[in-house]
């Protein structure tokens, strides 16, 4: 008997969100937010958040500083059930900090790493790591001091017999290779968004983008924001349209979507409910601001998904 359901290495930060600024900055220039909220951020807490919300056993590793924004951050993601038995707090080191300034319809991140860019092998137990079913990394290409270390860190998972998942997020340097093409031979689940799909195959054409990464993984899953999602595990194929519902923050939207299909993978679920579940934890994320704040309301979240979770009219063929 596993003691996790999931385990996941990844970074710890919180969001500071401020609403109703322009797309275009001015300098020397006081622009005044219309709002602002201050949450858990980072791709990798914010799933494993959710999927605790969703009821997985979670256990999770980061390093963090022992300055103020990390204690906050480490007392958001505590009260969702995961384990931090494991987590690092360094002296010396600062934790890093998002800010996100969202418009119509994109958004400008601007990310202080600090110490996601230090985590290093010395800081992960990788005995507690195999006590999961499963491992899970996100946010690929912030994880500098650990990059030469994640191809043999996903080899080991699969040799201890866990099953894996990864969500790169992007690549701040614009590159989408190096330690990418390492990791994918030892990857079960890749949970790209339609861009970084066509960035990791070097392509500009999404449809040709999901043919060339279903041949790299057993099972894809690409999120296309208003358009649903795609799931692709051999030759079964499966899209999924998206829940007709009022946004109101897309932060953290992808990284719910990546708790909702897998908390019902490690169920043993076929691909179309996955994704469906997917597509309705990510619908759920964009009812609050932030990533985890729908599923930090535990009754709003059980409503949420009584009203949405009936059959959807979703399209599946062998082969195609």
């Amino acid at each position: 008997m596993k003691k996790f359901d999931v385990v996941i290495a990844g970074e710890l930060n919180l969001d500071l969100i401020l609403y109703g600024l322009p797309e275009q900055l001015p300098q020397e220039r006081e622009l005044l937010a219309t709002n602002l909220n201050v949450t858990l951020g980072s791709s990798s807490a914010i799933v494993a958040h959710n999927l605790a919300a969703l009821g997985s056993r979670v256990g999770f590793v980061t390093r963090l500083g022992t300055d103020p924004l990390g204690k906050i951050a480490l007392e958001h993601l505590g009260e969702s059930g995961v384990d931090l038995s494991r987590v690092v707090t360094a002296k010396g080191s600062t934790t890093g900090l998002t800010v996100i300034l969202p418009h119509q319809k994109e958004r400008h991140i601007l990310t202080y790493p600090g110490a996601m860019f230090e985590m290093n092998i010395d800081d992960i137990d990788v005995d507690y790591l195999r006590s999961g079913r499963h491992f899970h990394m996100s946010s690929l290409f912030l994880h500098k001091g650990l990059t030469a270390e994640i191809p043999g860190l996903f080899r080991r998972m699969k040799e201890a017999g866990l099953s894996t998942s990864l969500d790169t997020n992007d690549d701040p340097d614009d590159r989408w290779d190096g330690v990418l093409d390492k990791v994918l031979p030892y990857v079960d689940v890749l949970l790209p968004n339609a861009r970084e799909a066509c960035k990791i195959a070097h392509t500009d054409n999404a449809n040709q983008a999901i043919e060339i990464l279903a041949a790299k993984v057993p099972t894809l899953a690409v999120k296309l924001g208003s358009q649903g999602a795609v799931g692709r595990s051999g030759t079964e194929s499966v899209e999924v349209p998206p829940l007709n519902v009022q946004v109101v923050d897309s932060v953290g939207a992808g990284d719910s979507f990546d708790a909702g299909f897998l908390s019902k993978y490690l169920q043993g679920a076929g691909l179309r409910e996955c994704v469906e579940h997917g597509n309705l934890a990510g619908a759920l994320c964009t009812q609050r601001s932030g990533g985890t704040e729908a599923f930090r309301d535990r009754e709003f979240m059980r409503e949420f998904f009584a009203r949405h979770s009936q059959p959807l009219q979703a399209s599946s063929s062998p082969g195609s």
